[in-house]
This record gives structure tokens, sequence and C-alpha cells, in this order.
């Protein structure tokens, strides 16, 4: 079966039952339009509600439904990891299973793709159901990483895409475990586009993406594609130095001239100024130093517990991106 599917969907999962059904519903419209083999892979991160049976029955039903399911939750990112390496399809879509992202637009998608395209990812002209806060940060951080990094990251975008066998392949290779999906489609190159939509407010559900989770994946994206934050500190450290001297200048030409400045509220000031630097490119480069030790234990990036496809188990998977 593997050999003859022309395309796989990727659906990370975790506590989403409320919306599955339709979301199965809707891309099997979608899927079923075109005509062409598919597989529809759900990779369960660890939820603790009824989805894992939820998707069961679509397998059970419907022998294009696969389900990976992980021995505890690993991550969003990690997920969509877990289904490239079980994907066997000619093309590669990732999406969500909340619905935001509308699975019609994969017919899109899949025109360019057929007209040469090998990455073809889906940017938001507006997002729906989505707070001012989590609007304009999400805003202010592709913005704030395209800036800061010498790969062409496309703003407004997620992790829904289209990327080709031979994209998937490459993605495969790379080692690294505090992943960032989206960034590192952008490092591999091939020929890309867009396609644009606006993104709908969540069917049901609570959002996967707090404000913690969100923060780490900023982390992850910056430390990832840009070294520009260990650059600042020798930067500032510079400034900072040269702001010094020319302050102990001026308190020599006071001193010379008669007059007293500054005291001990002044010193304390700037120490706290330069403590608070300093403690914080420790925290940056710390950051840094951190990943490399989480690379360097070359642990598996997930662990899938049971694999699923109409009563076919493969129980303690043990599976290194």
């Amino acid at each position: 079966m593997g050999k003859d599917i022309r395309y796989s969907i990727i659906i990370p999962v975790y506590n989403e039952e409320a919306v599955l059904e339709q979301t199965y519903q809707r891309l099997k419209q979608v899927l079923t339009s075109i005509g062409e083999p598919y597989e529809l892979i759900f990779v369960n991160d660890g939820s603790s509600d009824r989805s894992v049976p939820l998707i069961k029955g679509f397998c059970d039903r419907d022998q294009s439904v696969k389900l990976i399911s992980f021995s505890r939750n690993f991550g969003h990112q990690v997920a969509i990891t877990a289904g490239m390496d079980y994907s066997t399809g000619a093309a590669v879509v990732v999406i969500d299973a909340d619905l935001q992202d509308p699975p019609e637009l994969i017919l899109k998608m899949i025109a360019k793709w057929k007209e040469g395209y090998e990455v073809v990812y889906a940017k938001r002209n507006h997002r729906d159901g989505e707070t001012f806060f989590k609007k304009q940060t999400a805003h202010l951080f592709y913005r704030l990483l395209r800036a800061s990094t010498d790969i062409d990251i496309p703003v407004d975008t997620g992790d829904f895409r289209l990327i080709d066998r031979k994209v998937c392949n490459v993605l495969k290779q790379l080692p690294e475990k505090n992943r960032y999906v989206r960034g590192l489609v952008s490092w591999v190159g091939f020929r890309q586009t867009a396609v644009e939509y606006d993104r709908d407010a969540r069917l049901a559900g609570e959002s996967k993406y707090p404000l913690k989770k969100m923060i780490k994946l900023c982390v992850d994206g910056l430390t990832s594609f840009s070294f520009k934050p260990i650059k600042l500190a020798s930067y500032s450290g510079a400034l900072l130095i040269a702001l010094g001297l020319v302050y102990l200048v001026f308190l020599i030409l006071f001193k010379l001239l008669g007059d007293t400045i500054g005291g001990w509220n002044l010193v304390l000031a700037s120490e706290l100024v330069l403590s608070g630097f300093v403690l914080t490119m420790m925290g940056v480069m710390g950051e840094y130093v951190g990943r490399i030790y989480d690379e360097a234990r070359n642990r598996p990036l997930y662990i899938v517990g049971e694999s699923y496809r109409n009563e076919e188990k493969e129980k303690n998977v043990m599976k290194i991106g």
C-alpha cells in the first residue's frame, strides 16, 4: 500500500476529542475528491482524553487512516517529525486537528505542487478567534526572527504546508532535538511558494499553544537559526565599556574642576544595570549551551508506544529522529 500512496496527511493530536470527527470527515471529503491514493496519519502526542479511541475507530472503518501514539507528550514539533518519519506519500501535508486551517486549502497546495513547487506553505491573511495579545506577539516574533537570521523564513506562516517527498527525506536526516520545523523547511531550500488564506477560529476545544509553549517555540526558533543574541552580548559589552570610559573621563574632569557628583545611589544604579546585563547575557548563552548538552545526550526524539492500522498493532517501538 505504501508504494502507491500519493499524499500523506500528518495530523498532530493532543486532546482534540471535541473536533476529531469533523476533522476526519472534512479531510476525507477533500482527499476523496482528488481521486488518488492517500493516507491520514494521526500522531497522538500523549492525549489524556478520548482522542485515541476515536482515531482507532477511524482506523477500523477506513484503511487510509493510521495512528501513531506516543508513550507521553513530546510536543507538537516532534509529533510533526514523527508523522514525516512514518509517511510514505509522494507529497506530505501537515495540518493541525483543530480546523483553524481549512482542509480545503490542500487542493490549492496540490495544484501548486503539480506546477513544480517542492514546498507550498499557507500564509495567513487574518487570524480569527485569537486574542489581540496573541496576534500582536505572533506578528512581532515572525518579524524579529526574520530580522535575526540569514534564512528566509516566511512571516505569518505556521506548520500548515505541503512538502515534496525529497524535502521530507532531507528533513528526516536533520538530527536536532529542539526542532522548529517551519524554520527547517526554509533552511533546506528547494522551490517554495505560498497560498494565502484566512485562518478560522477553533471549532471546539482550547488552544494547545498557551503562552508558555509559545515562548518555547519562539526561543527554539531564535536559537536554532540565529547567533545574533550571542553577538548582541559582545556588541553591548563593548558599548558599555566605551560608555564606562567616557563616564570615567567626565568624573575626572568634574573632580579637577572641584565639583562632586555621583554618590552611592549612582554607583548602586550602575551596578544594577551592569549586573542585570551580565545575567541576561549569561542566560542567553546558557540557552545555547543547554541545547548543545541536549544534542550531546543523543536521546530518542520520541518513543512510539503503539502504532495502529486495521487491528494491526506494534507495541513499544522506539524511534530516533
